[in-house]
Parts: C-alpha cells; structure tokens; sequence
C-alpha cells in the first residue's frame, strides 16, 4: 500500500531491509553502533567492515560515550544495494511512561534530518524499538507514520519513504496504521 503526503511517497512493504534498492537504510541501532542482532546485525552482516569502520570512527571523534536515544548518524552502506545507512538508537519499551512515544518519534524525525542534510532521495525504515527493545508494534506503528507524516509535510522531502516489515504481523500492523491516516 502507498500514499503521498505532501511530496512524497509513503510505502509500506513485507521484506527484508537490507534488500532495498534506496538510498538509504535506517538501522535499528543500539547506542554503541558497534553492531548487534535484529536490523542491526543483519545490516552490519550484509554491509560488511566499512559500516563498522565508519561507526568506530564516529564514536572515537562524535559520540565516545555512545549515541543518545532518539538521535542518528551516517555511514556508508558497505556491500548494501543503499548506498547509506543513517544509525538511530530507539527507546527501550518501559511502560510508555518515561518519554518512550517522543524518543520514538524523534528517531524517525533525526534519520529523515540526516537523509535530508545529505540530499538523499529515498530512505527505508524497519520497525524501531519493536524487537529487541519491546516497544509493542501496534503503538510504535502509529508514532511512526505519523512522525513521517509531520515532518514530510513541513519539509516536502524526502521524495520516497519506505517502511519494511520482516514479519507478516508486523507488515499487517502497519497496513492498519497508514489506512488509518489516509
């Protein structure tokens, strides 16, 4: 399913992230962009060395005690078909009472930021905090979309925004939230 909100196309696709043919990927990052499971390992897999090498380079002269929640940084794509991966660290799920929905949001608003300071044109995003983090999916969904929504319409890009959902749940879930902004 896709719509367009303002100048740009909004996708949500049954997939995996690290096959997509857009500029760039968004990682799932833990805060010490040194790698790890979910989105996060399989994009360093895939990717290969220089993901890692760039990250090591942004913690040693950026971010040396790790990147905060909520923010996100830039490296190449390696071996990706992106040829990006812009890093961002989600909140971890506690209840949604310690700032969860606006750490969320402002992870999806900072990657697009990124995508946008660089120039790039299409940027896919996998489901933030919903694995390992236990944001529960239908919550993180709606924040997603809608922080896409907000800031593609105040900045008018980027021209494409993909959301890729590993998981037939996830991807349905997903379905229901963008219907219901249509």
């Amino acid at each position: 399913m896709s719509t367009t909100w303002g100048k740009t196309t909004v996708r949500v696709v049954l997939g995996d992230i690290t096959d997509q043919a857009v500029e760039a990927v968004v990682n799932a990052a833990n805060s010490s962009l040194m790698g790890g499971g979910g989105v996060d390992g399989a994009i360093h897999r895939r990717g290969g060395p220089a993901i890692l090498e760039e990250c090591q380079l942004i913690r040693l002269k950026e971010w040396p005690a790790g990147l905060p929640t909520g923010g996100a940084v830039i490296t190449t794509g390696g071996s990706l078909k992106a040829r990006r991966v812009i890093h961002t660290v989600g909140p971890v799920w506690s209840g949604g009472r310690s700032g969860e929905p606006s750490s969320l949001a402002e992870c999806y608003a900072s990657s697009l930021r990124v995508a946008v300071n660089h120039g790039l044109k299409s940027v896919a995003f996998p489901s933030i905090s919903t694995g390992a983090y236990g944001y529960p999916t239908r919550e993180a969904s709606r924040i997603a979309l809608r922080a896409v929504k907000g800031f593609v319409e105040r900045e008018g890009a980027p021209a494409e925004v993909i959301f890729v959902l590993y998981s037939e749940n996830d991807f349905k879930t997903y379905m229901e939230a963008l219907g219901e902004l249509r």
